[in-house]
C-alpha cells in the first residue's frame, strides 16, 4: 500500500538525503519547510549546507515535472510532491496558525482526512506528540538509527573451549585455534552452543573444566590468532585489565593492519590517555618514525558552529576544549610520583613543547572535511557528539599511512539532536562492523582505572 510521508524540515537538515528513503512510497514536503530551510540556508554551518543541498536535489527533481503533481524520485515509484492546500484544514484553535510546525500537522491532517495514509516523520519529539493528538501517525526519521546500546556490537566476546585446546594455544606464539573449536553461553537455554565471530572480535577464551583457566585471542576472519602486543609497555603504559590489553593490540598494529580503530567505553576507562600513550610512542620512540603528526579532534556543537565569531586563531578558540588533552599529556610525561614545583614546571614545559612543535596538533572537527591526510595519528574524541555524517566525513580522510582512533561514550551524549542509536560513534561502529580495515573495543563499567570515585559514578549516575 502507497502511504503518504510527510517529512519535517529538521528531517532534511539532519540527511538531505532522507527523500530518497522512502522506496516506492509519496514524499510530501509542505511549502513551509521550502520557506524554513531557506531560512538556513546562508549559514556557513553543516546544517547550513544541509539546507544548501536539499534546494539543489529539489530544484534537480523540479526539471523532471510540476512539483506540486509529482516528480519520480526512483525506479520503485516513489514520488516527491510538495503541498500548498490543506489550508482550510480545522486544527485546535488555541493552536497558532502562523507557526510552521502546525503547518505541517495541518497538511499532515488535510491529507488524512482524504483518505490517504498519511505518516509524518519528524526528529521532534514534540512535533510527534502533537501529531498523536490530531489522530496522525508520526515516526522518527529511522534509516540513520542503529541497534539500541545494548545490541550494539562490543568488540569482544567470551568463550568457551577445553583446557587442553588452552594448553596448546599456550605453548607458542604461532599457534592458533580453529573457530569451531569454541562455545558461547546460551543465557536462553542456559547452556553451551557453537559460536559465530565477527572478523577482528576480541576473545576472552575460558576452559569448560577450570573457569581461571584462561587465554585472549582475536578472530582473524578465519581462525583465532594470539595477541601480538599484550607485553608491550608503549610510552611506558601497561594494560591493566582484559579491555584495556585488547585496546592496546588493535592501537599498536601499524596503519596498514589496523587503519581505522574505535573504542568505545565509560569515562575513565583511559580510552584517550591509552590512544596518546601509543601515538607518542609511535612517534617519539620508533625510528623511522610511522606517524608524521598525531592530530586530535573533538566535535562540540557551539565550538563548531560558533568558532569563526570567537577572537584568537584556530587554537586558542579550541583550546578550552582540549584541557583533558594537556591533562593526559601531563600524566603521560610526568607519571604519578612528582611532588617538587620545579619537576612540575619542567613536565609542564615539555607538554607545551609538543604543541608549539606542532608534534601535537589539535583541531576542529568541522574544519577536517576535504582534507586528505598522510601519516596521521587522528584521534578522533568524544565522537558520541558527532553526527554519522560527520563521522563518514572523517573515517573517508586519511590518505596512505593515516590511523584513525574513534573514540567516546554511547551513553553521555550532549548533543540534543542525537541518541545512543542515531550517533556518529554507534553509527560508525555497526556499518564497520566486520571489516578486515576496523577494529573495535568496547570498555566495561569495571575496566574504569581513573579512581574508584570515577568508576562508581560511571556505573550509577
Amino acid at each position: 500500500m502507497n502511504k503518504y510521508y510527510v517529512v519535517d524540515t529538521n528531517v532534511l537538515l539532519y540527511s538531505p538525503q532522507s527523500i530518497f528513503a522512502f522506496n516506492e512510497h509519496t514524499v510530501i514536503i509542505p511549502e513551509v519547510v521550502l520557506e524554513e530551510l531557506d531560512r538556513f540556508k546562508s549559514e556557513a554551518t553543516e546544517r547550513g549546507a544541509h539546507s544548501r543541498e536539499v534546494s539543489r536535489i529539489i530544484d534537480e527533481l523540479r526539471t523532471q515535472g510540476n512539483l506540486l503533481d509529482g516528480v519520480p524520485l526512483n525506479d520503485h515509484g516513489g514520488i516527491l510532491r510538495i503541498e500548498t492546500n490543506c489550508l482550510e484544514t480545522s486544527l485546535p484553535p488555541h493552536w497558532s496558525r502562523g507557526k510552521a510546525d502546525n503547518r505541517i500537522l495541518q497538511v499532515c491532517k488535510g491529507l488524512a482526512e482524504t483518505n490517504h495514509p498519511t505518516v509524518l516523520v519528524s526528529r521532534d519529539t514534540n512535533m510527534r506528540v502533537k501529531a498523536v493528538i490530531l489522530n496522525i501517525q508520526a515516526e522518527d526519521y529511522r534509516n540513520d538509527k542503529v541497534a539500541s546500546i545494548e545490541e550494539q556490537y562490543t568488540g569482544r566476546a567470551i568463550v568457551y573451549t577445553s583446557s587442553e585446546t588452552i594448553d596448546h594455544f599456550h605453548l607458542d606464539d604461532t599457534n592458533w585455534i580453529e573457530s569451531d573449536k569454541l562455545n558461547i553461553y546460551d543465557e536462553t537455554n542456559h547452556k553451551l552452543s557453537p559460536a559465530s565471530f565477527v572478523t577482528n572480535q576480541f576473545l576472552l577464551i575460558r576452559s569448560t573444566d577450570n573457569d581461571r583457566h584462561t587465554a585472549l585471542g582475536r578472530f582473524d576472519g578465519e581462525k583465532v590468532v594470539q595477541l601480538k602486543y599484550r607485553n608491550r609497555n608503549p610510552f611506558g603504559v601497561s594494560p591493566r585489565n582484559i579491555g584495556q590489553v585488547f585496546m592496546q593490540e588493535c592501537l599498536m598494529m601499524n596503519a596498514e593492519e589496523a587503519p581505522l580503530v574505535i573504542i568505545k567505553g565509560p569515562a575513565g576507562t583511559a580510552k584517550t590517555f591509552y590512544s596518546l600513550a601509543v601515538g607518542l610512542h609511535r612517534h617519539l620512540d620508533c625510528r623511522p618514525r610511522d606517524y608524521n603528526h598525531i592530530l586530535i579532534c573533538r566535535p562540540y556543537i557551539p565550538m563548531d558552529e560558533d568558532i569563526g565569531f570567537l577572537p584568537g586563531s584556530e587554537s586558542e578558540k579550541i583550546g578550552p576544549f582540549m584541557r583533558g588533552v594537556r591533562d593526559n599529556l601531563f600524566t603521560l610525561m610526568s607519571g604519578h610520583t612528582m611532588t617538587e614545583s620545579k619537576e612540575i614546571s619542567q613536565v609542564e614545559d615539555t607538554v607545551q613543547m609538543l604543541f608549539e612543535k606542532r608534534i601535537v596538533q589539535t583541531e576542529a572537527l568541522a574544519y577536517q572535511r576535504g582534507r586528505s591526510l598522510y601519516k596521521y595519528w587522528m584521534i578522533l574524541d568524544e565522537m558520541q557528539n558527532a553526527t554519522p555524517r560527520q563521522a563518514k566525513g572523517v573515517i573517508t580522510r586519511p590518505g596512505l599511512g593515516t590511523k584513525i582512533i574513534l573514540l567516546g561514550d554511547p551513553e553521555q551524549i550532549d548533543n540534543p539532536f542525537l541518541d545512543s542509536r542515531s550517533n556518529g560513534l554507534s553509527y560508525a561502529s555497526e556499518k564497520m562492523r566486520g571489516s578486515k580495515l576496523c577494529f573495535q573495543v568496547t570498555l566495561q563499567y569495571d575496566e574504569c582505572e581513573r579512581s574508584p570515585l570515577a568508576a562508581e559514578a560511571a556505573l550509577r549516575l
